[in-house]
Formats: structure tokens, C-alpha cells, sequence
């Protein structure tokens, strides 16, 4: 489980890097960094359980 949850993470820091080096694709930043917010949430919430 929490090596999806590192792979979705990573996945979503790339997205949002990729997204604020291309001025153009700002919005790819905005989508990788909610994503990347919902994943850590839900890996806050799983691991309480």
C-alpha cells in the first residue's frame, strides 16, 4: 500500500514541477499539487487505521 502511495506521490511532485517550469501548462502544476495533497491525505488517514 505504501508503495503505491510513494509512487502517486512522486508521480504528482513531477506533474507539478512540470507545470511550473512551463508557464504554459500552469495548470498541470494546479492539478499535480491538489493530487499530490489528496494522496498525503489519504495516506494520513490509512495509516491511522
Amino acid at each position: 500500500m505504501w508503495a503505491i502511495i510513494g509512487w502517486l506521490v512522486a508521480i504528482w511532485i513531477v506533474l507539478a514541477v512540470v507545470g511550473a517550469v512551463v508557464k504554459g501548462l500552469f495548470w498541470l502544476a494546479v492539478i499535480g499539487v491538489l493530487l499530490l495533497a489528496g494522496t498525503a491525505a489519504y495516506g494520513a488517514v490509512k495509516s491511522r487505521r
